[in-house]
């Protein structure tokens, strides 16, 4: 009888064992780079679909070849920020549930900025997953619309997008909480008048980062349109470059991967992790925008 009891014990034991292990999720499974390269090699379109890679952590680029869409992932639910085009909404649900992640599971959206070829596909994905759109003041009346912002320097540039219900709202410096993942909002208006950036730490194997999406710092716009008319723009334009250039920064990216040299980062070509990155990006858009009003005013003293 006591043999008995103990063999059915360690059968419950062993019986309770597999249904803990079963209920484990499965490891993500990412694309290696090199398939990444392949599948993108001649293509960097807003829609072009490229396979799920993995940045660090629990941080993975689910985007297209041209645009990133950032999944931050976590034990109660995971994170989006950006999420291209339209037309890449199927690409990237499919990249998330390769990784093993379910759709459901993606609790919050997020952007860097309202222009078409980052926020046209919130809405669908908003639609696949039931996630809530978390955004500035600033943004939300762009994000609902798809209409670009009166002071936007690209309006007229750009074509309208699909809105999305904003369902929160958050201020500077504020953090969006789920479970561990705690990403912090940094409004950073430029090159769009909504623009934010975001920053959190991630960790692997006990090694932390400090993790920064940092929004697009170009100074780019619609035929017609003067930085040098809008001086209080270009004022806060300059406010937001020192922002950034301040951010904790070990691991930059962005909107656009090639502004951050992404790809070649990934592929192993240049340091992923880089304490300057943020300074770098910042100053090197601010070269650009200094060029640009030098430009600007050179071309009036023509006329």
């Amino acid at each position: 009888m006591a043999r008995f009891l103990r063999a059915a014990g360690l059968a419950a034991c062993l019986l309770a064992t597999h249904a803990t292990a079963a209920k484990e999720p499965a490891a993500p499974r990412p694309a290696s780079f090199p398939e990444h390269e392949r599948q993108c090699r001649g293509k960097d379109g807003w829609s072009d679909p490229a396979p799920p890679v993995r940045i660090f952590a629990n941080v993975y680029d689910v985007g297209t070849c041209g645009i990133v869409a950032l999944l931050v992932t976590g034990p109660r639910g995971h994170v989006l920020i950006d999420a291209a085009t339209a037309e890449a909404v199927p690409p990237i649900a499919r990249n998330i549930t390769r990784l093993g992640f379910r759709l459901r599971d993606v609790k919050l959206l997020l952007s860097s900025h309202e222009h078409v070829d980052h926020a046209d596909g919130l809405r669908g994905m908003q639609r696949l997953t039931g996630a809530t759109m978390v955004a500035t003041a600033a943004a939300r009346g762009v994000l609902e619309s798809g209409a670009p912002a009166v002071d936007d320097p690209q309006r007229g540039g750009l074509p309208p997008f699909a809105g999305v219900r904003v369902g929160r709202l958050v201020r500077d410096g504020e953090m969006v909480t789920l479970g561990p993942v705690r990403l912090t909002a940094h409004t950073t208006p430029g090159h769009s008048p909504g623009g934010t950036s975001w920053t959190w730490r991630s960790c692997d194997a006990g090694v932390c980062r400090a993790m920064v999406y940092a929004d697009s710092l170009s100074a780019i716009s619609a035929d017609g349109y003067r930085f040098t008319d809008h001086p209080a723009y270009v004022a806060t334009f300059r406010t937001t470059l020192a922002k950034v250039a301040a951010l904790p920064c070990d691991i930059l990216v962005t909107p656009h991967p090639g502004a951050s040299d992404l790809y070649a980062r990934l592929a192993g070509t240049t340091p992923l992790v880089d304490r300057r990155g943020c300074a770098a990006y910042a100053a090197a858009a601010g070269a650009k925008l200094d060029k640009r009003l030098a430009d600007e005013a050179r071309q009036l003293r023509v006329r």
